[in-house]
């Protein structure tokens, strides 16, 4: 065992030792009283050039000091052995090379135990001490007035040392770090990541640069700031590991700029990404649920669009200060938020709003309504009802924004938006990109207002003219269908009609005014009053095409195609003629169905060409189906391919008119088509 105060040999857990002294290559040297060399080091033999061998005995003033210091050297030499007083200096050397270099002498009496007096002689290269004492220098002063935070840990993860900077950073004194951990110093911060990381550190020795880190410290207690944290393992000359060394810069400001940035980039991508959903379509619920569904959850965590029941009527509204706004709910979103969504008005539904609720407000003034962070006492004011609000407190609301729907100077409604899981609350930016929203979907949704008031009133012209029949009528049993087409536009061409004439005989019709809009309806009207008229006449369907035709020339250049067909149950015949209209289709019983073979002709309105009438054997439960283009024609397939269609869907076993009916709809005609459809379909009955 070793002494106490004494290191142990290295192996038996002794800590190894420091390179500084061999990067100095401190030279050693004893002389005795006269001055001879009696020992001479290693790096004696390497800085003076001299072996031991050769040194040893010598005296050292002629091999160790240049001629031209000789007489100072050696009365330097003197004092020292006289008085005990060491001394130092750098003195101009010749080695035995012949070569000159600057050396710096530490030299010192010693006494042995027989009190004989010798000399120690340290020496070592000047240019390598400068160098170790600038770059000491150097590093010291950096340190000191780096604006960068600087610290030192041990291999034990305490502060050795930290730089003023970091004292700032930190706002604790330099001597409060020295000895602590970082979990003792800064408790707030993540301290087991940033521990994690530092031991990674020491034990591989690959640096960790630029990795964030994010807390609070006693310089800013109240503010989460953020920071760049760099750590190196730190190794002396001959590879012993000391500590890792901190470099931290604070990024705070870079941090928020970047992160309102990318808030401002995302504004931009909602907003164009509700430049291309909302308004896909006039329909007015589904623009009403692309913005909301454009808001959740980029904006809020509930968005509900809702209208003044007065504008989906299609009149103004203006509420005085002490009116309650009839709101009807169009649409509602919500991310994670069930009893928010219990809380909201169904779409669909009509609630009286009472002159203090804040969507009243919103759309009384036209202004915005803000609440950035709700209180218990805003909730009766947000909520419809008292168990709306019971509902929205149970959600976690936290913050509320509405703001108006304005299109072309009126208030339209109000988009709601509220808070639950995104724990920041509405801020001004945030109120910009709601009311960019509402600006842009308010136009969309003031076209669907109008598009639906104007589709609406076509829509009720056209089932005006349509005609009621019974389902049984002169030993026919009849079914008929109307399809209104997909835009207001595109509604009002297609009739069909079923006509009781004298001696039990049926004439069936199908038409098609060539055209839209509320100007075909009111023609396919006057064509359907004027079938009806010559059909009591008795005419040859022909005939009465010719006059039809002659008709349709003064209606305003119209054109029609229009089938049709009377029944004789007596005869057991239809007879039909065909004005440029699709052929009906027969079905038989134990046949498969058919397109039946009729002169096609030229549509109605053109004018100078004959009809003619074929004549067609119908048995009882031979059926007749009657329809116009839009139930057959699509943009992406072939005219042959559909009526194919048509016929595969009338084969197999006899099955209800109106079923057949339901079929053909549910499976021919297209969502999106931009046609009308007219569907009549007969059966023969047995006599009697």
């Amino acid at each position: 065992m070793s002494a106490p105060g004494f290191p142990v040999a290295e192996g038996e857990g002794s800590v190894r030792p420091s390179g500084l002294l061999d990067v100095l290559g401190v030279a050693s040297v004893v002389l005795d009283a006269e001055g001879r060399v009696v020992l001479w080091s290693p790096q004696a033999e390497e800085l003076f050039g001299y072996p031991a061998q050769e040194a040893l005995g010598q005296y050292a003033a002629r091999i160790m000091v240049h001629e031209q210091h000789l007489d100072l050297v050696v009365k330097l030499f003197a004092d020292v052995m006289v008085t005990g007083q060491s001394w130092a200096g750098a003195f101009p050397i010749r080695r035995k090379d012949g070569s000159t270099r600057l050396v710096e002498f530490r030299n010192m009496r010693l006494l042995d135990d027989h009190d004989d007096v010798y000399a120690l002689g340290l020496c070592a290269d000047r240019s390598t001490v400068r160098r170790l004492e600038r770059d000491v220098a150097l590093s010291t002063r950096m340190i000191a007035q780096s604006p960068i935070g600087l610290a030192v840990l041990d291999t034990d993860l305490r502060y050795v040392s930290v730089n003023p900077a970091l004292e700032r950073l930190n706002g604790i004194a330099a001597e409060e770090h020295i000895g602590r951990s970082i979990r003792e110093v800064l408790p707030h911060l993540d301290v087991e990541a940033i521990e994690r990381a530092a031991r990674h550190v020491l034990e591989t020795g690959r640096p960790l640069v630029d990795q964030k880190a994010t807390g609070r410290t006693p310089a800013d207690p109240d503010e989460e700031r953020a920071w760049s944290l760099s750590l190196y393992r730190l190794e002396d000359a001959v590879g012993t590991v000391l500590g890792v060394a901190a470099s931290v810069v604070d990024i705070t400001e870079q941090e928020r700029a970047s992160v309102e940035a990318e808030a401002a980039r995302r504004r931009l991508q909602v907003i164009a990404d509700a430049s291309a959903r909302i308004g896909t379509t006039l329909e007015l619920d589904r623009t009403a649920r692309e913005l909301a569904d454009v808001a959740v959850p980029e904006l809020a965590d509930i968005a509900a669009v809702d209208l003044l029941e007065a504008v989906v009527a299609g009149r103004r509204s203006s509420l005085g200060p002490a009116e309650p706004a009839v709101i009807r709910a169009l649409a509602v979103q919500a991310d994670r938020a069930p009893e928010a969504m219990r809380a909201a008005d169904p779409p669909g539904q009509v609630t009286r709003y009472g002159p203090d609720r804040l969507v009243t407000e919103c759309v009384r003034t036209g202004r915005p309504v803000m609440v950035r962070e709700v209180a218990p006492a805003d909730l009766p004011r947000i909520a419809r009802s008292p168990e709306a609000a019971e509902l929205l407190a149970a959600a976690g609301v936290h913050s509320y924004l509405a703001v108006p729907l304005i299109a072309r100077g009126e208030v339209l409604g109000a988009l709601d938006l509220k808070r639950t899981h995104n724990p920041e609350p509405f801020s001004e930016d945030d109120l910009l990109l709601a009311r960019e929203l509402a600006s842009r979907a308010a136009v969309q949704i003031d076209n669907a207002r109008w598009y639906q008031n104007a589709r609406d009133t076509a829509l009720t012209l056209q089932r005006s003219l349509l005609p009621s029949h019974p389902a049984v009528t002169g030993g026919l049993e009849v079914a008929s269908r109307y399809q209104p087409a997909g835009a207001t536009s595109e509604v009002g061409g297609d009739w069909f009609d079923v006509i009781p004439l004298d001696g039990g005989k049926t004439a069936l019709v199908v038409g098609d005014v060539m055209g839209s809009g509320i100007n075909a309806a009111a023609t396919m009207g006057r064509l359907r009053t004027a079938t009806n008229t010559l059909a009591s006449l008795d005419l040859d369907p022909a005939r009465l095409l010719e006059h039809l035709d002659k008709i349709t020339e003064g209606l305003d250049h119209s054109i029609a195609t229009c089938v049709y067909a009377v029944h004789d149950p007596q005869l057991r015949q239809c007879r039909i003629a065909n004005a440029g209209h699709l052929p009906p289709a027969r079905l038989r019983p134990g046949h498969p169905p058919e397109l039946l073979e009729l002169p096609t002709g030229v549509p109605l309105g053109v004018g100078g060409v004959a009809f003619s009438t074929t004549t067609v054997d119908l048995e009882p439960g031979d059926r007749l189906v009657f329809y116009t283009d839009g139930l057959v024609e699509t943009r992406q397939h072939p005219l042959d391919e559909r009526l194919d269609a048509l016929l595969s869907l009338l084969e197999g076993p006899d099955r209800p008119l109106e079923e057949v009916c339901d079929l053909l709809l549910r499976t021919l005609h297209q969502p999106d088509n931009s046609d009308d459809v007219a569907l009549l379909i007969a059966r023969v009955q047995k006599p009697g």
